[in-house]
């Protein structure tokens, strides 16, 4: 937990922290203000920006900062410091993870107090606007759907797969570096891996379409598919935005999946990181 509090500081105190978080309140606040633009439902274009900016800025943010822990403590020869002391490798690898855990929670927060507000001042004026040109009659239903379609519960679920998604990555991005040569190379690669994990859907089902498949495709599908997460699974964040109930078997399989690859990409880290010569 010191190791943990103390990656959590340094990480709050690093200028990308800051860029990236005000980047992502910008876009949400903003947000307010581009409804107008929109044929679509001002409340639903709330939420996917609001929803869409967290996801992204999240990832970004675990990306950026786990990538530069290890080759910055190995830099600053902080790393040999603090395994000259009775600290196991295990216990260092986990410190680290858990505060860019946090880091990301506390952005996700400060995003999401933001969001709830927007959501708020816009449902608002979504209100007074209905009970300007709505006759007496119909006043009440029209209100309660404006209401309805505002703030549910499912955004709840979202965020909580948002963090998800965003740990995963993170995670990820932490295997890589312990064999990676270079902060750099390890935020290429990640973002190669992101970008496959979100793509492998599609190409699994165009490679497997009705006809020959070759058992090398086969086998390859296989690899990539148990490698790679597919990271498509976490668009049920879409539906929710557009106000789409999520059946709790879904959310929990979501849950599961990310949770397992975590964890087995944590196990693998701890592997590589222990037999790495420093």
């Amino acid at each position: 937990m010191a190791l943990a509090h103390n990656t959590f500081l340094e990480l709050v105190r690093q200028k990308v922290f800051y860029f990236l978080l005000l980047f992502a309140l910008l876009i949400i606040g903003s947000s307010l203000f581009t409804v107008e633009f929109s044929f679509q439902s001002p409340l639903q274009v709330l939420k996917d920006v609001g929803l869409g900016a967290m996801s992204i800025f999240s990832w970004l943010l675990g990306l950026l900062c786990t990538a530069m822990l290890l080759p910055k403590d190995i830099e600053d020869r902080t790393l040999y410091t603090i395994l000259a002391k009775p600290v196991p490798r295990f216990e260092y690898i986990t410190g680290k993870l858990l505060g860019v855990f946090m880091m990301i929670g506390l952005s996700i927060l400060l995003m999401s107090v933001l969001f709830a507000a927007v959501l708020g001042i816009r449902e608002q004026q979504e209100l007074a606007e209905i009970a300007r040109i709505t006759p007496v009659e119909e006043l009440e239903a029209a209100l309660a759907a404006v209401r309805a379609s505002a703030f549910q519960w499912n955004l709840l679920a979202g965020v909580a797969l948002i963090f998800l998604k965003a740990a995963l990555c993170s995670t990820l991005t932490l295997l890589l570096s312990t064999f990676a040569t270079s902060s750099v190379f390890t935020v290429l690669i990640s973002v190669v891996v992101y970008l496959i994990g979100h793509v492998q859907g599609i190409a699994r089902e165009y490679w497997l379409r009705p006809g020959e498949v070759s058992l090398l495709v086969k086998g390859g599908i296989a690899v990539m598919a148990l490698l790679f997460p597919d990271l498509q699974l976490f668009n049920v964040v879409d539906e929710i935005a557009i106000g789409t109930k999520i059946p709790l078997d879904l959310f929990l399989q979501v849950t599961g999946f990310g949770l397992l690859y975590t964890v087995v990409y944590f196990m693998v880290a701890q592997v590589v990181f222990a037999t790495k010569e420093l």
